[in-house]
C-alpha cells in the first residue's frame, strides 16, 4: 500500500515508518525541504501548498506533524505557532487528498486526548464533551481542520495519542537521568491523572486503525491510566531507585513559564481506550509495570 506520512521524523513518525517498511508498504514522506528521491514529497503547511501530483497512488494518509507543545516557552508567538501548525497542515492535507480524483480510503489525523481539559477523577473516552483551556481549543480546532477529507467521504480517524512512553524521546527520556540518580519524584501532590501508551502499542494501535472501520476520535492510550505519584512509585520501583521528595511546582515554572508547566505537569486527564477496546485492538502493554520494564529491560 502506498502510504503519506507527515511528521515522519518525529519520534512517533520515525517509528512508524520504520515498522510501515517492515511491512512492505511504500511510504511517501512529506517534507518541507526539497526531496531527495522519489520516496519524498515537498509540502509548505504554512502556505497551505503541497505536491499533488506526486500523491497519485496514495491509499492512505498518516499526518502527524505540528510542532511540539512543550519544546520552547508557551510566548503568544509560540502558542499560535502550536496551533497553526496544526490547523494550517491538517487542512492543507485534508484539502489536497480531497480533491484527489481518486482518493485515499483512510485519513489518520494526529490528535491528542487533551482534547478533555483537566478533568480531575472524573473518567473519559470518545463521548466525553470538549474541556476547557488552550490545549483542549487547539485540539478541537486541529480536528474540525480535517473537515474537507470528511466532506469528500474519505474515513477519517482523530488519532486522539496520550503520553507516549520510551526511552528514546519524550517525557520519559526526559525524567530517566533524574531518576536514575534518585532524585526523582511527584510533581505537586501527585494526584494528576497520567494516561500513557507505549510507543509499541501507539505503533501497533495505528496499523490497527489503518485496517478497521472506525472514524472519527479514538483515544490512543492503555486501559490502565496512573496518577502521577502512581507513575513515580513504579518508575522508581522498576529502576530500584528511591524517589521520595516531591517537586515543588515553583522549580518547572521558573523552568517552562507557569502555563506550560501547569499544563504538562499538574493536570491530567484519566482517559479510556473505548474505541479502540471495543473494536478488538489488544494492548501489548496494558500495565505500566509491565511497559517499563519491557521497554527499559529490566
Amino acid at each position: 500500500m502506498k502510504i503519506l506520512v507527515t511528521g515522519s521524523s518525529g519520534l512517533i513518525g520515525s517509528a512508524l515508518v520504520a515498522e510501515l517498511g517492515r511491512r512492505g508498504h511504500d511510504v511517501l514522506a512529506a517534507v518541507r525541504r526539497e526531496p531527495r528521491s522519489a520516496s519524498e514529497v515537498r509540502w509548505d503547511p504554512a502556505a497551505g501548498t503541497i505536491d499533488t501530483a506526486a500523491l497519485a497512488g496514495v491509499e492512505a494518509v498518516m499526518h502527524l506533524a505540528g510542532a511540539g507543545i512543550g519544546d520552547r516557552r508557551w510566548t503568544d508567538a509560540y502558542k499560535r505557532e502550536i496551533l497553526e501548525s496544526r490547523t494550517k497542515g491538517t487542512r492543507t492535507i485534508a484539502e489536497a487528498i480531497a480533491a484527489m480524483a481518486v482518493k485515499p480510503r483512510v485519513f489518520l489525523s494526529g490528535s491528542a486526548i487533551g482534547f478533555y481539559g483537566d478533568r480531575g477523577n472524573e473518567t473519559v473516552d470518545e463521548t466525553s464533551a470538549h474541556g476547557d483551556g488552550f490545549l483542549a481549543d487547539v485540539v478541537r480546532d486541529w480536528e474540525a481542520a480535517a473537515a474537507p477529507a470528511v466532506d469528500a467521504g474519505i474515513r477519517t480517524v482523530y488519532l486522539r495519542t496520550g503520553i507516549v512512553l520510551t526511552p528514546r524521546g519524550g517525557a520519559l527520556k526526559k525524567q530517566l537521568p533524574l531518576f536514575k540518580l534518585g532524585l526523582g519524584g511527584r510533581f505537586g501532590n501527585g494526584r494528576q491523572w497520567q494516561s500513557w501508551i507505549s510507543l509499541d502499542d501507539e505503533i501497533a494501535a495505528i496499523l490497527h486503525l489503518l485496517d478497521s472501520s472506525l472514524s472519527g476520535p479514538v483515544n490512543l492510550v492503555a486501559p490502565n491510566p496512573v496518577t502521577n505519584a502512581g507513575f513515580t512509585s513504579v518508575l522508581a520501583k522498576v529502576l530500584r531507585r528511591p524517589a521520595l521528595l516531591p517537586i515543588p511546582s515553583f522549580g518547572p515554572a521558573l523552568l517552562l513559564g507557569g502555563e506550560l508547566a501547569d499544563a504538562l505537569l499538574y493536570t491530567g486527564q484519566r482517559v479510556e481506550p473505548a474505541a479502540l477496546e471495543r473494536d478488538g485492538f489488544r494492548f501489548t502493554h496494558p500495565e505500566l509495570d509491565g511497559a517499563l520494564r519491557a521497554m527499559l529491560g529490566r
